[in-house]
């Protein structure tokens, strides 16, 4: 099973109307800034996926963090948001905005 797969598979998946982006994020479930990040999302009824890495098991969170190291950035810390191929690291409320509303936007 790919990586991608992977994730797609333990992705819970959170409706919203504002589909046009795909949002997927990486989360601790015990994270204040996490759950302020889903929180975001939630009130802005942004459609997102998101993982929380220290609910699956060890080998599984060893691949999601090396895809995630190779794929978009050494650095991780969570929340951890890839939106359309773009990253945000931690919390930041204005960089999610900037990236949901880049060409065609959520609304």
């Amino acid at each position: 099973m790919s990586t991608e797969e992977l994730i797609n598979e333990l992705a819970v998946k959170v409706d919203g109307k504002k589909d046009s982006k795909d949002v997927l994020i990486f989360t601790l479930s015990t994270c204040m800034w996490c759950k302020k990040c889903k929180r975001w999302l939630n009130d802005r009824d942004v459609k997102y996926q998101y993982v929380d890495v220290d609910k699956i098991q060890y080998s599984q969170k060893a691949k999601i963090l090396e895809y995630l190291k190779e794929n978009y950035q050494s650095r991780i810390s969570y929340p951890f948001m890839v939106c359309d191929g773009e990253t945000v690291v931690g919390y930041d409320p204005n960089k999610y905005e900037e990236l949901l509303n880049k060409e065609g936007g959520t609304d």
